[in-house]
C-alpha cells in the first residue's frame, strides 16, 4: 500500500516538475508532496459474521477491503480519487444473490439470502473542483442525500452502491443547492451478477435547502429512469421536502426533529400508472449520552396495486434491521417505531461504547393489515483503530413474511 501511495505521490510530483521529499512518513496520515499538494491513502478493512434463521438458513463470513488515494491539488481547490473494493467469502454457506441467477455459483437457492457476493471492483474515481462556494464532482462516486431514504450508498453491505454522476454543490447565505445527474446506478451485486452489475439510465437528484438558525427546510425532486428492462419498474418521479430541528432544551438537553412529505407518481419507461404519498415524522430527545426516538413512517400505495419504491436508498436504515421491507408490498407500509440509545461516556477504559434497542410494528396502508413487528439491538465498542459491532434482528411475522431472525458480528479497521 505505502509503495503504491509513494508511487501515486511521484507521479503527481513529476506534473509538477518537482521532487518527492524522502521525510519519514506515518501510515495513513496525508503525504506532503509540495506546499501544495498532498495525497492521502486511503484504507479500510471489514470482516463479518451473519446469520440468518427464517424459512431457509444461512452463514456468512466475509471480509471486504477499500484501497485507493485521494490526492489534492490545494492551490487550485482540485483533487483526484481513486479506490478499488474488493470482497470474499471465507465461509459460503448463503445466496449471494435476491434474484433467479443460475449462471453464477454465488447463487446458491437452498440457503437463505445475505447480498455480500464476492466481488473486486472499481468503486470510486473521481475529480473534485472545490472552493468555499462551490464543489462540483465528476465521476464515480459515493452520493448520500440527507437520510438517505431517496439516495445512499447503501454503506451495511459489502459491496457499496456508487454512481456514475456529475454533482454541482453550491450556496449562498442560507441558501444551498446540490443537483446531480447519473447515467448509471452501480449496484452492491457485483461483478459475478450479470445485468444487475449496474443499471443505465437517466437519473436527476434536485434539491434546495434553506436554513433559518436551528430549523433547515430542503424541497428536492428525484426524478429516475431507467433504461434496462430489468429495472424499468421503478422509474418514478417523487417531488417533496424535508424539515429538520435541533433545539436546546436546556443544558446537556436537546430535541431534534424531522419531518418528510413527497408524493412519488408514475414516469418515463415504468409500466405501471400510479401516485402514492410518503409521509415520515421523527422526534429524539438527548440528555447526558441517553437518546429516546419516535418516530412514524408510511411507504404509500395506490390502492393496493402499486407501491411507493426507494430503489436508489440505503435501505437497510429503515423498517427493520431483518430487511423484510426492501422492496414496499404493493399494499404499501406504515411503520411506528421507538427506541432508546445511550453511549456510556462514564467507562473510560472503553471508547466508544453504545447500546441501541428499538421496536417496529408495521402494517399495510390499504386493508388494514398488521404485517408483524420488529426487535433490533445492536451494541459497540472501539479499541484502537477498530470498531466493533454487535447486532440482532428479530421479526415476528402476522400478515407478511416469515419469522426471520439475523445476528451480525463485525470488526472494521480503517486508517
Amino acid at each position: 500500500m505505502r509503495t503504491r501511495t509513494l508511487l501515486a505521490a511521484a507521479v503527481l510530483a513529476a506534473a509538477a516538475g518537482i521532487a518527492v521529499p524522502a521525510a519519514a512518513h506515518t501510515l495513513g496520515e496525508p503525504i506532503t508532496v509540495d506546499d501544495t499538494i498532498t495525497v492521502d491513502p486511503m484504507l479500510d478493512a471489514r470482516l463479518r459474521w451473519e446469520d440468518v434463521d427464517a424459512a431457509k438458513a444461512a452463514d456468512a463470513v466475509t471480509l471486504r477491503a477499500r484501497f485507493g488515494f485521494e490526492a489534492r491539488q490545494k492551490a487550485l481547490g482540485l483533487s483526484f480519487l481513486a479506490e478499488g473494493q474488493g470482497t470474499v467469502a471465507l465461509d459460503k454457506g448463503y445466496n449471494a444473490f435476491p434474484f433467479v441467477h443460475p449462471a453464477s455459483n454465488q447463487y446458491r437457492p437452498a440457503d437463505a439470502v445475505i447480498a455480500d457476493p464476492e466481488s473486486i471492483a472499481l468503486n470510486r474515481l473521481q475529480l473534485q473542483y472545490r472552493t468555499k462556494a462551490l464543489a462540483l464532482t465528476l465521476g464515480r462516486q459515493r452520493i448520500n442525500l440527507d437520510d438517505q431514504r431517496w439516495v445512499g450508498n447503501a454503506g451495511w453491505r459489502q459491496n457499496e452502491q456508487t454512481f456514475d454522476a456529475v454533482r454541482l454543490e453550491t450556496g449562498h447565505g442560507p441558501l444551498a443547492i446540490d443537483l446531480t445527474y447519473s447515467n448509471s446506478q452501480r449496484t452492491i451485486y457485483g461483478r459475478d451478477s450479470g445485468p444487475r452489475r449496474s443499471f443505465d439510465g437517466d437519473f436527476g437528484f434536485l434539491g434546495a435547502t434553506l436554513k433559518a438558525g436551528p430549523v433547515a427546510v430542503k424541497g428536492f425532486a428525484y426524478l429516475v429512469d431507467y433504461g434496462d428492462p430489468l429495472a424499468v419498474v421503478n422509474s418514478s418521479q417523487t417531488y417533496g421536502f424535508r424539515a429538520t430541528a435541533g433545539l436546546p432544551l436546556a443544558r446537556g438537553v436537546k430535541l431534534n426533529l424531522a419531518g418528510s412529505y413527497a408524493r412519488q407518481s408514475s414516469f418515463k419507461t415504468t409500466p405501471f400508472r400510479f401516485a402514492a404519498d410518503y409521509v415520515a415524522i421523527e422526534g429524539g430527545l438527548g440528555t447526558h449520552g441517553f437518546t429516546a426516538t419516535a418516530g412514524y413512517e408510511k411507504l404509500g400505495s395506490d390502492g393496493g396495486l402499486h407501491a411507493l419504491q426507494t430503489p436508489l436508498a440505503t435501505l437497510h436504515k429503515f423498517n427493520g434491521w431483518a430487511d423484510l421491507f426492501l422492496t414496499t408490498p404493493a399494499k404499501g407500509l406504515q411503520d411506528a417505531y421507538g427506541g432508546v440509545a445511550y453511549a456510556f461516556p462514564g467507562v473510560k477504559a472503553v471508547k466508544g461504547l453504545s447500546a441501541t434497542v428499538v421496536y417496529h410494528q408495521f402494517d399495510s396502508d390499504v386493508g388494514a393489515i398488521d404485517y408483524g413487528h420488529e426487535w433490533d439491538l445492536s451494541a459497540g465498542l472501539k479499541t484502537g483503530k477498530v470498531a466493533w459491532l454487535v447486532k440482532y434482528a428479530t421479526y415476528t411475522a402476522r400478515g407478511f413474511g416469515v419469522d426471520t431472525k439475523k445476528f451480525w458480528l463485525q470488526a472494521e479497521f480503517a486508517l
